[in-house]
């Protein structure tokens, strides 16, 4: 049994910044966005970010998801769910693990991209010196 796709967007206070937890799975991947607001955001503010930015968020490495089987819930019951999430204050541990992931691939990103920078500086300082020693040894 397939699903289709799903996400969620839950706005939270982390102190100093109103942050938002974009959540989505397909196909049995979970994946996560963190998108940082400053002040608390109205929902139109929400809606109008989400419609101008969508292709510039940046999500987490999937992460394998369970399948959770889904049936008819009442009402009701739905609707204290509803409350309960509405309650709960945090970031989830499947979030965090999956935040978590990105933040390390982007530190090893980062760390390759500045060694290969400090190196092509070196290799430009030697080839610099080469010549210089060229040209005291032409006499110039």
């Amino acid at each position: 049994m397939s699903t289709g796709p799903q996400s969620s967007l839950t706005i939270l206070f982390e102190a100093p910044f109103w942050i938002g937890l974009y959540e989505r799975t397909d196909n049995g991947k979970y994946e996560v966005c963190k998108i940082t607001f400053g002040s608390e955001p109205e929902d139109y503010e929400v809606y109008e970010f989400l419609l101008k930015n969508w292709h510039k968020l940046k999500f987490s490495p999937p992460i394998q998801a369970e399948i959770a089987i889904e049936r008819k819930i009442n009402p009701k019951r739905m609707q204290r769910e509803i409350q309960s999430q509405l309650q709960d204050k945090g970031i989830g541990t499947k979030a965090q693990q999956a935040l978590k992931l990105q933040h390390e691939q982007c530190k090893l990103e980062r760390k390759t991209k500045s060694r290969e920078q400090k190196e092509a500086e070196k290799d430009r300082q030697f080839a610099i010196r080469q010549e210089k020693k060229k040209a005291k040894h032409r006499g110039r």
